[in-house]
């Protein structure tokens, strides 16, 4: 399973790409091939970027054939895709890279070097807990955008937090100073005991919520809680 997802390094965006399907294997691939390709121009021309992306999948393919390495994720940043894999050893994977990218004149680079603890992906490619919930957001507007729904339409929006213990939860909701979010519910289910549900009036486009749960993620780590999701409503019936 593929997800994607925009992190801002030294105040530059990087399109990350991380499959979460590999952390079944970290244990028995620890060898990492990162394959880098000129990305220029790619962008700019609708056939070129197809055609990079179908050299990008047989690739993939073409290194996953009989086991010999697993596709990771992969970095666009400076102008370069960054693709990685792990593999059970490093022997001939290189020698892959050469023979499918030379023949189509990509400007390219490869390396492979040990990384058994999988240190590259865990700093560099797994997302954090708020990228996940960014992630998460997505797949929930493009739900509602599926129904037909107006994402741009104001309503309520429900906030859950988790805490471990109810004294985070307390120390929470009597320090939290947080435009429009309003306390709605105690809430638990089997996962956690300490939950909350907030409301607030928003959008549903993805920068307001992006923007709102920002906001709410800084001041629940001041607690030392734990940011569960959001819920809300369709919109169409609402006046605007």
């Amino acid at each position: 399973m593929r997800e994607h997802f925009v992190r801002v390094e030294d105040k530059t965006e990087v399109s990350i790409e991380v499959n979460l399907n590999s952390y079944g294997y970290s244990d028995r691939f620890s060898w990492l091939l990162s394959v880098f390709i000129k990305f220029d121009g790619l962008d700019e021309s609708r056939e070129g970027f197809e055609e990079y992306l179908e050299v990008k999948e047989s690739l993939i393919i073409e290194l996953e054939h009989d086991n010999k390495a697993k596709y990771v994720g992969s970095r666009v940043v400076d102008g370069w895709s960054e693709l990685y894999f792990y593999a059970q050893n490093s022997k001939g994977l290189q020698n892959i890279v050469s023979n499918s990218l030379t023949p189509i004149k990509y400007i390219f680079e490869s390396n492979v070097v040990k990384d058994s603890k999988w240190d590259f992906h865990y700093k560099n490619l797994s997302p954090n807990e708020l990228e996940i919930a960014l992630i998460e957001s997505k797949k929930i507007i493009f739900l509602l955008e599926d129904e037909g729904d107006d994402i741009s339409i104001v309503r309520p929006v429900e906030h859950y937090i988790s805490f471990e213990v109810p004294t985070q939860k307390n120390r929470f909701l009597n320090t939290m100073s947080l435009d429009g979010f309003v306390f709605k519910d105690d809430i638990s289910n089997d996962e956690f005991e300490n939950g909350i549900a907030l409301i607030k009036e928003h959008s549903v486009e993805y920068e307001d919520v992006k923007q709102n749960i920002e906001e709410l993620f800084i001041e629940i780590k001041k607690s030392q809680g734990y940011y569960e999701g959001w819920s809300t409503v369709l919109a169409k019936e609402i006046d605007v």
